[in-house]
């Protein structure tokens, strides 16, 4: 692994809520390991990484939006490797990169602007020819790692989980490539999604597609989007500043903030048994924090 792991910590919340409930909540933060290469994205990151650097061409091309923490990621990551990285950016050129943007440049990476059209065809065998025939040959990662060797590097996750020790195991799902890996490897544990799109309704297909099959272990909370990806309300904003009032524990507006909201709101609903032992992923993307105006998070 490039980065430290041991860096995650385990913190257990402590709230009447639980004891009253008799369940114990704990959050995996994945956050601590890098301030860059934040949460998840380390794990998703590594055998591409790896492929990377056996290979000759020691090059990673991938794919992202304006605000795209796995570009981010990839861009930190692959300069640490000693890697070339080239970002294929969804949307026109802006005259002012976006600070997401930004950080990947001082970090070495190429980046090309495609129109939107274009940025959808990303997947098509043909256009990822001709893009290795403009950069040259490269290890291709898809948009957030979303494939069997994504999902693959999301199941290390596991080294930082003791197996049988929670009853369930919950994450938020965007590509649904970390929810694969946390399959790939599951026990006894139920595994939960928190969909962060509105409308996601191809979670077993996008599991399939990265490897997973295991689907009677998985469970969906649904609803809980807050009207769709980056999407947020008051409601949301208060419940983050709550949550870390209480347990100190910062949380983002795309991931995981909607994650642990759906977790709360379903140990109110009574839906996990007396003496679940729930476990949350903190996948991290907190940098998304700083678009907020001073004062919208304590």
């Amino acid at each position: 692994m490039l980065f430290n792991i041991s860096n995650a910590a385990a913190d257990i919340l402590n709230d009447e809520l639980f004891v009253q409930k008799k369940v114990s909540v704990t959050v995996l933060r994945l956050d601590k390991i890098h301030p860059v290469v934040s949460g998840n994205k380390l794990f998703k990151l590594h055998y591409f990484l790896q492929q990377a650097g056996q290979a000759v061409h020691k090059s990673i091309l991938t794919f992202g939006g304006a605000y795209s923490n796995h570009l981010v990621a990839t861009a930190y990551a692959c300069q640490a490797a000693g890697l070339k990285s080239i970002g294929i950016v969804r949307g026109e050129k802006p005259a002012l990169p976006s600070p997401t943007l930004q950080q990947c440049i001082n970090y070495g990476m190429q980046l090309q602007f495609i129109a939107r059209e274009a940025y959808d065809k990303k997947d098509n065998p043909d256009f990822i020819t001709a893009l290795k025939n403009e950069y040259g040959d490269s290890t291709i990662i898809p948009e957030g790692g979303y494939n069997n060797t994504g999902a693959q590097g999301a199941a290390l996750i596991w080294r930082l989980i003791p197996k049988n020790k929670y009853t369930h195991i919950c994450t938020a799902t965007g590509t649904a490539t970390t929810l694969a890996g946390l399959l790939l490897n599951a026990g006894n544990e139920k595994i939960i999604s928190i969909p962060v799109l509105k409308g996601m309704t191809d979670i077993e297909e996008r599991i399939a597609v990265c490897g997973a099959a295991n689907k009677d272990q998985l469970q969906i909370f649904d609803g809980y989007h807050f009207g769709g990806y980056a999407k947020y309300n008051q409601a949301l904003l208060d419940f983050m500043n709550e949550l870390f009032t209480n347990h100190h524990l910062p949380t983002d507006f795309v991931y995981t903030g909607k994650m642990m909201y759906a977790v709360i709101d379903k140990i109110k609903q009574d839906f996990f048994n007396n003496h679940s032992t729930i476990i949350c992923l903190h996948t991290g993307g907190l940098q998304g924090n700083g678009s907020f105006a001073a004062g919208t998070l304590v």
